[in-house]
């Protein structure tokens, strides 16, 4: 099938299988590596891809569903104040997890203004670590949070 969609700003078009889901499409065809594949059942979060603007999982979607649709990837969010307080809260460790997790917060602060500490958490939870008790990735959020300008 012959899809069109625009990918972190651009428009692309391919010849795809049914089949494809839209990770692979973005990992193999479009070598956008930073989504990440891990449990391609949609639990882990590292998929994470905003889709219209909305975080979904790219490993349940197949790529004819984005058809049309506004797809970016970590390598085309545009979110400064969240990467830097990544970076300065040590909320990295492997590394694997750290784009599901920027694309679903980046998401997630489009929408919470200030966030307390649980409305973070429970965003987080979204996500799956195996390498941290998740206190780094709650200071980040509330770095980010504390430094994104509020919106009317």
């Amino acid at each position: 099938m012959k899809i069109t969609l625009e990918v972190n700003g651009g428009t692309v078009e391919r010849e795809v299988e049914p089949r494809l889901s839209l990770a692979d499409l973005l990992r193999h065809d479009l070598r956008l590596t930073g989504t990440k594949i891990g449990c391609e059942h949609g639990v882990c979060g590292a998929c994470t891809v905003h889709l219209d603007g909305e975080a979904v999982r790219a490993c349940l979607l197949l790529a004819v569903q984005a058809d049309g649709h506004r797809v970016t990837t970590v390598e085309g969010l545009e979110a400064p104040e969240l990467r830097a307080a990544f970076h300065e809260a040590h909320a990295l460790q492997c590394g694997f997890c750290t784009p599901g997790f920027l694309m679903s917060m980046g998401a997630f602060l489009r929408e919470a203004q200030d966030p307390d500490e649980s409305a973070i958490r429970a965003a987080l939870a979204g996500n799956l670590c195996r390498c941290t008790g998740y206190l780094s990735l709650v200071e980040a959020v509330k770095q980010a949070a504390g430094r994104i300008a509020p919106r009317p």
